[in-house]
């Protein structure tokens, strides 16, 4: 994104920033993003920031216990909303959903704004959507230098001017249906997006000391509000060849009428805009992200659960400690504070701190647990050798990438009658190679084989707290049936009913069509076992190795 761009994102933010909610910044910590985070001085309120583990006594306050304990009363502390600031959320990928509705909340109800800085690298880490959505403005510093940016000086006396002049600022109905419009052709189906444009661009406006909203201020909003948003690119369409010029002496040129004035905002302007707005790369990553929806649940970490021992710190509940949970001493003390001075008059003889059953607090952790990718591969003869070659490089690449994560890796080969699990769940790179290279070819397609026991090895390590995920990877010609005889009619009925008993379990999957031309039985495989299909005909490992990531969401 330009430097200029992020100067005219933080300028807007700083005219309006109730109207815009706040700022969504997506890059590294470093001395670039300070550097953005710098600008935001220019913003008419305080900057306060929060950690995303923070409780609600930190947003809305709560007991001092310190104080409470010197002073033998109750003392109150106000929390960071009181005190009326722009927050500035710190990991804001790390934001669990409760702080985020908290936030929206205060969004909602004309507090904000919120800075939420981002600093997730892969595609599948980033604040909550009910965070997001309500943040008008983005930045992303992905390949943005030092040398291209520079000291953000706005001026305060213009700032103020243009604070003063936003409320005269009118909205006239063909900006309001031009935006809604744009957003409809982008696929963004929330109203509040268009909004959130249009406050931009009376920000805009009232920054360039204009009375009414332009061009230039929609197109700077819809790349500031919308681009990021998008979930389709519509094509641009071919222009217009020009008119044929008039034959000599058909019509007098004095009596032609001349063609009408397009009237309103023209369509194709804040479509241009937002195409301006996106990376290269935009129509790859959008495709990414589609398949790594499509894969129910292939999330790239592990399922979440919620526990009493290790994991991120979550706000302490009321309970009592039954040999499992552990107590939040800080949070017990701050409950049973209060009520300490109608204790002693009740209890005068007690010495100490007097805490009832009804002030004891429980830790509670939250912990992702470890993903398994069970590759299911198609080792029979109609899986040419060089395609089992490429499905054993991409599980190596896969292995690879995955090794500084919590991933593991299974394989399951199916050839001649059965299947077997070539390599139980691992995340040794050196032991999958070793399998990888013993692993023949040839005989029959026991598909149904294969699907059972890559389904059999999923149920045992969702059992053992992984979160499992089958790959498949096959051309799809079945022609061996669960009892090893050669019935291709039979042998794909059972692989079809294997399939369902997988999309029962709400198993994750993917099936990937290694065959020269995308096969209709694995189409319908793949919509019996609610998987996510991808022909990849004539691509070698690395090439799988990357549809797979993505469609995993790794």
């Amino acid at each position: 994104m330009p430097w200029a761009r992020i100067e005219a994102a933080v300028t807007l933010l700083a005219v309006d920033p109730v109207g815009l909610g706040g700022l969504w910044l997506r890059g590294r910590a470093g001395p670039l993003r300070d550097r953005v985070v710098a600008g935001l001085a220019a913003l008419p309120r305080p900057l306060a920031r929060l950690h995303p583990g923070a409780g609600d006594e930190v947003l809305t306050g709560g007991i001092d216990l310190a104080a409470t304990l010197a002073a033998g009363r109750a003392v109150r502390s106000q929390g960071l909303l009181a005190g009326d600031p722009a927050l500035i959320l710190a990991m804001a990928e790390r934001c669990p959903p409760g702080l985020a509705a908290r936030l929206g909340q205060w969004i909602d109800a004309g507090g904000g704004p919120v800075i939420a800085l981002d600093e997730g690298v892969e595609p599948d880490e980033a604040p909550p959507p009910a965070l997001t959505e309500r943040l008008g403005l983005f930045i992303d510093l992905d390949g943005l230098g030092w040398g291209e940016s520079r000291e953000m000086r706005i001026d305060p006396a213009r700032l103020a001017a243009a604070r003063a002049r936003l409320p005269d600022i009118g909205l006239p109905s063909d900006p309001l249906s031009a935006m809604v419009r744009a957003a409809a052709d982008l696929g963004i189906a929330s109203l509040r997006a268009p909004h959130l444009a249009l406050a931009a661009a009376r920000a805009s406006a009232a920054f360039r000391n204009a009375g009414e909203i332009r061009e230039t201020d929609l197109a700077l909003a819809a790349g500031l509000v919308l681009a990021h948003r998008a979930a389709v690119l519509p094509e641009a369409e071919p222009a217009e060849p020009p008119p044929p010029p008039p034959e000599s002496g058909d019509e007098d040129e004095n009596n032609r009428t001349p063609p009408p004035e397009p009237s309103g905002i023209p369509a194709d302007l804040l479509l241009d805009a937002v195409r301006a707005a996106l990376p290269a790369d935009v129509l790859a990553r959008l495709a990414a992200g589609r398949a790594a929806r499509g894969a129910k649940g292939a999330s790239g970490s592990g399922d979440r659960h919620r526990g009493n021992r290790r994991g991120r710190p979550l706000p302490p509940r009321p309970g009592m400690p039954d040999g499992a949970a552990r107590i939040d001493p800080v949070a017990t003390l701050r409950a049973a504070a209060p009520w300490q001075p109608l204790r002693r008059r009740l209890t005068p003889d007690r010495p100490g701190v007097l805490i009832r059953r009804e002030d004891f607090r429980l830790r509670r952790f939250h912990e992702a647990s470890d993903r398994l990718l069970i590759f299911a591969v198609d080792a029979s003869g109609s899986a040419a050798l060089a395609r089992l070659a490429e499905a054993k490089g991409a599980v190596e690449v896969l292995l690879s990438q995955a090794y500084a994560r919590r991933d593991h890796v299974a394989l399951v080969a199916f050839r001649g009658t059965g299947a077997e699990v070539l390599l139980p769940p691992t995340r040794s790179l050196v032991q999958t190679k070793r399998r990888l290279a013993a692993l023949p070819g040839g005989g029959g397609t026991p598909l149904a084989a294969g699907l059972s026991a890559a389904m059999d090895l999923a149920r045992q390590s969702r059992g053992r707290g992984m979160t499992p995920t089958i790959a498949l990877l096959t051309d799809g010609r079945a022609n061996v049936s669960r009892a090893g005889k050669g019935d291709r009619a039979l042998a794909m009925s059972e692989a079809t009913a294997t399939a369902r008993g997988i999309a029962a379990l709400g198993l994750p999957a993917l099936v990937i069509d290694t065959a020269n031309r995308p096969q209709p039985d694995l189409r319908a495989l793949a919509l019996a076992m609610a998987a996510t299909y991808l022909p990849l005909p004539r691509a070698d490992a690395r090439v799988m190795g990357r549809a797979l990531a993505a469609a995993l969401g790794t």
